[in-house]
């Protein structure tokens, strides 16, 4: 048993306020600039062997952990306490 209701919403301001323009949003010619430029360097590491090598060596850390993920957790779980010290504010 549903019923539909209206509702008025009365705002807080004066009805003979002008509305604010709505912002415009258009990207500045040099965004779109850095962005091609961005595109074009990312599209050139991708064929580069660099890229290869990297995803070899990401896929090669994926199979380790996977056959050993006791010792591949205590690696992280040192990396990090190191990673914590050297990160620590000195109060």
């Amino acid at each position: 048993m549903e019923q539909e209701v209206q509702v008025t919403i009365h705002s807080s301001q004066p009805d003979n306020t002008v509305e604010a323009e709505p912002q415009k949003t258009c990207i500045p010619e040099q965004i779109k600039e850095i962005s091609d430029t961005l595109k074009e360097a990312f599209s050139c590491f991708r064929e580069s062997e660099s890229y290869n090598l990297l995803v070899k060596s990401a896929e090669n850390a994926r199979e380790y952990i996977r056959k050993n993920p006791g010792q591949a957790m205590l690696y992280s779980l040192g990396a990090g306490a190191l990673f914590g010290l050297f990160m620590k504010r000195k109060r």
